[in-house]
């Protein structure tokens, strides 16, 4: 029997104490779990509304003059909490008149069609006209930010304006003729991606009314099969709080019955065994649980008609853009830019261009003792463990048990083990995935959950950590800032540990292409589209010059080459790659696979901004040659395109 009283008083314990919720324990409030919680405390609105107004107050605090909601210390351009909060507003019984301008403000909103991108331009099974809303100002529409602007614009009795249904067009263009939704890419590189259960649930919360449609038929059937095994909070819940909503056949009503009694376990025995819960987590499980009580999700009466879906002419594109710079903002850009160009003359490579190569045939041998070998070359270039906080940055992409996607966790126990060694107090694994929000999912399916317990080493879940507003030190991308997070920002040490892995748009993912996921998604969205149109060298430049790893270790022990980082093969490599120089570990990388670094835009770009060294004659090769356990590997399809032309200096040196 679920315990209501003890979830809410345990949400109850979370709050900030300024009002509302972070996303995790102790963390200043953020809008979309001070949104879900305000939700579930509403089934019992009499017994918390202290609480409930203050996280009101919260809200109201992240009120742009705009009309938008945006959190005040974070990403000006990330406006995709505002429908979440006229949502919830809404369904806390605010009036339309109180609510009139973020609506407006939300109608304003749309999404950018940019038709040469490369994250976008081999999805030619979407309808790219299509405008829904953005994660962020002046970027692609994607599912679920679109699906709540539909879901909040109906409850507030816009329903049947043109955005709403341009918004619901969108979302069943998106969706998956076979069932289900991801954010928004079902077909790239000539490969299908998979749907994901979340922005799934989202859709079908969206679209209520729509029951009899195909792709609304198939998402919820999509939606029972994706659950049937899983233990995730997030997905059980979502699951639940769709699939409830449009129980008329017998099948949802007899699976519902049964995802209770699950969902009831599996809160039951993650809060039991000390394992982490997030405050989201807490709040979708009360409100799941709940919905038999109360459902804030349902539209009521007249607004849960369908939405028309008559097409009509597109939504005619109109940029939104952020509040213009006065003089004092413009002369700081101006000296910001002159700083940094000044900076970047006397900037230096890492004082070690050594890359230190070891054979390590399977996970399965003494990987601890391999590392604390190697590592023995660079402690003098590292900065001391001892006593300190170490943040490791795995590769955490997708999970799927027959593809060697992520950094096996196996080597990240075997990091973790290194830096024990040399006396760290705490360790941290972080990463922040562009492909998934819920990387809890990842953790525990991979197997990385368990080892991080058996190791007492904690996850941060960096795409929802607190932002970090820092100066833009490489300025390729013409973005004057990056926001990075409180983690990655205060370690002591900062590992980066990538798979090594052939990619279809960027070459080789590496030491350096790791870095994407420490920018956090409540600030660029997911997947981080905007640093790919401003292209993925110049973003990956950018972020490594402004918060350069102290270290780099490559899992190379089984790599993956052909169509990566997602559906290339495993293919044996039998090394790890250590360095400080993360330019010349990654070009090492790539000598080992068969690719000239000097082809690689990302690696040339590096060397051009004095990140670290390219050139086989700078890189002080240790340990075993390259030569030794050098292959040709398969590259991505269509990856001529993307690589540059050898330069006629590297071509004569190899003659």
């Amino acid at each position: 029997m679920f315990d209501r009283a003890a979830c809410l008083k345990t949400i109850a314990n979370l709050a900030h104490p300024d009002g509302g919720w972070g996303y995790s324990v102790g963390q200043p409030a953020h809008l979309e779990p001070t949104c879900l919680t305000l939700l579930a405390l509403s089934v019992e609105p009499e017994r918390h509304e202290p609480l409930i107004r203050r996280g009101l107050e919260a809200l109201e605090r992240n009120a742009a003059p705009d009309g938008s909601y945006r959190l005040e210390r974070g990403r000006p351009q990330a406006v995709w909490p505002t429908p979440l909060v006229i949502f919830t507003r809404s369904a806390l019984g605010h009036s339309i008149d109180q609510l009139q301008p973020h609506v407006e403000r939300l109608l304003a909103i749309q999404g950018r069609v940019v038709k040469a991108d490369p994250e976008i331009a081999d999805m030619m099974d979407i309808d790219l006209n299509r405008i829904g809303w953005p994660w962020a100002l002046n970027t692609f529409s994607w599912v679920e930010p679109t699906a709540w602007a539909v879901l909040a614009l109906r409850n507030v009795g816009f329903g049947t304006s043109e955005r709403a249904a341009e918004g619901a067009r969108l979302l069943l263009d998106r969706a998956f003729e076979q069932g289900g939704i991801n954010y928004g890419n079902r077909l790239i590189l000539g490969k299908l991606t998979d749907p994901i259960p979340t922005p799934t649930a989202l859709m079908l919360l969206a679209l209520q009314g729509h029951g009899d449609h195909p792709r609304v038929v198939a998402a919820k059937s999509y939606l029972r099969q994706s659950i049937e095994r899983t233990q995730d909070l997030e997905h059980l819940s979502w699951a639940k709080l769709a699939l409830s909503l449009d129980a008329a056949d017998a099948d949802t009503r007899d699976f519902l019955a049964k995802l209770d009694e699950r969902l009831t376990r599996t809160y039951a025995e993650q809060t039991a065994d000390g394992r982490p819960v997030s405050t989201v987590r807490h709040a979708l499980t009360a409100l799941a649980l709940a919905s038999e009580v109360k459902k804030p999700f349902r539209l009521p009466g007249e607004r849960a008609k369908p939405v028309p879906l008559a097409d009509a002419a597109p939504v005619a594109e109109q940029p939104a853009v952020v509040n213009g710079r006065g003089v004092i903002e413009r002369l700081k850009s101006f000296c910001n830019g002159v700083w940094v160009r000044g900076s970047e003359a006397f900037r230096q490579p890492s004082r070690c261009a050594a890359i230190h190569i070891a054979a390590a045939d399977n996970y399965d041998t003494e990987l601890a003792a391999i590392l604390r070998k190697q590592f023995d070359y660079f402690r003098p270039f590292v900065p001391p463990m001892n006593g300190g906080r170490v943040v490791l940055k795995p590769n955490l992409v997708e999970w799927h048990r027959d593809k060697v996607i992520n950094t096996d966790p196996r080597f990240v126990g075997a990091v973790i083990e290194l830096c024990k060694a040399e006396g760290a107090a705490e360790v941290i694994v972080a990463e922040g995935p562009g492909h998934w929000r819920n990387v809890e999912f990842l953790v525990e399916e991979s197997g990385l959950g368990d080892v991080l317990r058996e190791h007492g080493a904690r996850f941060v879940d960096l795409n929802h950590d607190e932002p970090v507003k820092r100066l833009n030190q490489g300025r390729t991308t013409g973005l004057e800032y990056l926001y990075l997070t409180k983690t990655v920002t205060t370690a002591d040490v900062f590992i980066s540990l990538p798979k090594l892995k052939t990619h279809h748009w960027a070459g080789t993912t590496l030491s350096l292409k790791n870095l994407f996921g420490t920018l956090p998604g409540i600030c660029y969205g997911w997947p981080k589209n905007e640093l790919h149109w401003r292209g993925i060298p110049n973003s990956i430049i950018d972020i490594a010059l402004t918060q350069t790893p102290h270290l780099a270790i490559v899992d190379g022990i089984t790599a993956m080459e052909g169509d990566g980082p997602l559906n290339g093969k495993a293919r044996h490599l039998g090394v790890i790659v250590m360095g400080v120089d993360l330019v010349a570990a990654d070009s090492t990388c790539c000598r080992l696979i068969g690719l000239p670094p000097e082809r690689v835009p990302t690696l040339m770009l590096g060397a051009h901004k004095k990140l670290g060294r390219l050139s086989e004659a700078q890189i002080e090769q240790i340990g075993e040659p390259i030569a030794k356990f050098a292959q040709q590997f398969e590259m991505p399809p269509k990856i001529e395109t993307m690589l540059l032309p050898m330069p006629e200096s590297a071509v004569g040196s190899r003659r």
